[in-house]
């Protein structure tokens, strides 16, 4: 008998994406649940007690929270194939940093690019071209940083390339001028198809981000 597993998201969500990637890497089939963040279901506040936020995998009825630890989780229980981190400890301890690196950076860093304005505007896109700097010099030469084979720390990036063009017309700059290496690096990752299938349209996440700032602003 399969076991169920349910997933609880939001379309323009890159840390939903991320799961949707993993589970597409493993070849799980399961139930995706779009979820209202304005008026959330009982369902997620149920799951999510916590921090009532996607996503949520729910696997044969017990919730799983938190993008990067949901990742880990699908690796570990589908593990007869297309492993998501290294087998050695000490690889696996980097991928592990450079994917909280992304994690506690990006999204802060992009979410500023449109919510400031004047110098502090410049300094907000300044931190963010840095943190693609950094990023950048740890991918060096290799095809993914985990080197040769799609892994974690592209699952836990990759997502955020669906949201470049609403970064980039906030910060009035381009990620392919400046950092060149990010743009062929997520090309690649965009050549597979768990990725291809999962990230949405940018233009159509800008006209979301839009939509979004409109009504918070009660326009």
């Amino acid at each position: 008998m399969a076991e169920e597993v349910v997933l609880l998201d939001s379309w323009a969500s890159m840390f939903g994406m991320r799961v949707r990637v993993a589970l597409a890497e493993k070849g799980i089939k399961y139930e995706y649940r779009e979820e209202d963040l304005k008026n959330k279901s009982d369902l997620l506040l149920q799951m999510n007690p916590v921090h009532k936020k996607i996503p949520v995998l729910i696997h044969s009825g017990k919730p799983i929270c938190e993008s990067l630890i949901i990742v880990q989780y699908i690796d570990e229980v589908w593990n007869d194939k297309s492993p998501l981190l290294p087998s050695d400890p000490y690889k696996r301890a980097q991928a592990r940093f450079w994917a909280d690196f992304v994690d506690k950076k990006v999204a802060d860093a992009g979410i500023k690019l449109g919510s400031t304005k004047g110098e502090e505007h410049e300094a907000a896109k300044k931190q963010f071209l840095e943190i693609l700097k950094t990023l950048e010099e740890e991918l060096g030469e290799k095809p993914y940083f985990g080197g040769e084979t799609f892994g974690f720390v592209d699952v836990a990036f990759v997502t955020f390339y669906s949201w470049f063009h609403t970064f980039e017309t906030f910060g009035e700059f381009s990620t392919e001028a400046e950092h060149p290496k990010i743009i062929a690096w997520a090309k690649r990752c965009m050549q597979k198809e768990s990725v291809a299938k999962t990230l949405p349209d940018q233009q159509k996440v800008y006209e979301y981000v839009l939509g979004v700032t409109k009504r918070s602003l009660g326009e």
